[in-house]
């Protein structure tokens, strides 16, 4: 029988009567034994444990943030960035869970997701109860309606129906001035496919949303158009929960990704121009905190 083996067996028999099997030449092979079973689990305890995925919420179907392409593939400009952010966290990649904007918030909350990405922007009142990492993107709010709608700004709402996208900045800005417009009523939709399927359909007037993504999913529709630019000076970000330290971290890589000119090319490739540099897009900031 092997020694190691043997020193296993005395060391069971020990247990049971130790007044039999301690003797001088049992001792030294119980010594060789607890010496390898110790090893043995030193072993187990240094190895690295498996990489960890990167848990994200995204309303897929966001273009060109986050959708899915011809091959079923979830892509886009957002998905791009988080992916490499996860890289340079040494994560081993990123898991993608499709969910509606508006529950975005509260999957954060619950620790459900670790980070969610939508062309989220960043307010006061959301920093209240999650944190933002710095911002990569500025924009602004639009209409858009059909070609032949009649309607060319929102001086000419009155009377209509206009869709937004639920519990977004858009739903916020046309809710606050719905009797301003003399609006007949909103609809609200969980994401811009659905509102822009009713608007071709002529089941809503105009639609009030993120410029970017309705002027990127409207590029090869020619009967419908943004006929105003809505100003509000909106940034986007990455969410995490309340003071996540993730989000400290994320928001570390963010600067050395725009100091590589990293971020700057991805606008190049989903929006075909490079970005100004006084954009969020090219100019480190700072991390986004509550006003009060």
């Amino acid at each position: 029988m092997h020694a190691k083996f043997r020193g296993m067996l005395a060391l069971l028999h020990a247990v049971h009567r130790p007044e039999r099997f301690l003797t001088k030449e049992v001792l030294p092979m119980i010594r060789q034994s607890l010496f390898a079973l110790t090893f043995a689990t030193a072993g187990f305890a240094v190895t690295p444990s498996l990489a960890e995925m990167l848990t994200a919420g995204a309303n897929v179907g966001n273009v060109p943030w986050e959708f899915q392409d011809e091959n079923g593939e979830i892509t886009g400009f957002e998905v791009e960035l988080l992916q490499e952010v996860a890289s340079r966290l040494d994560y081993e990649g990123v898991d993608i869970q499709n969910i509606p904007f508006n529950g975005l918030f509260s999957a954060v909350q619950s620790g459900r997701i670790d980070v969610a990405i939508s062309s989220i922007t960043i307010t006061d009142e959301r920093l209240q109860s999650v944190s933002f990492a710095q911002p990569y993107y500025d924009s602004d709010q639009s209409l858009s309606t059909r070609t032949d709608s009649g309607i060319s700004s929102t001086q000419d709402l009155e009377g209509k129906t206009v869709g937004v996208d639920t519990g977004s900045t858009g739903d916020m800005y046309a809710s606050e001035r719905e009797a301003d417009w003399g609006l007949a009523g909103i609809s609200r939709y969980e994401g811009l496919n659905p509102a822009m399927l009713d608007l071709a359909a002529g089941r809503i007037d105009a639609y009030v949303s993120d410029i970017p993504a309705v002027a990127y999913y409207l590029r090869d529709k020619p009967d419908m158009e943004v006929v105003e630019r809505l100003k509000t000076g909106e940034q986007y970000s990455m969410m995490f929960a309340k003071d996540s330290e993730l989000a400290a971290k994320a928001n570390e890589v963010l600067t050395t990704l725009k100091n590589e000119g990293y971020i700057a090319s991805l606008h190049e490739k989903w929006f075909g121009t490079a970005p100004e540099d006084t954009t969020s897009t090219v100019t480190v900031m700072d991390m986004p905190a509550p006003k009060s």
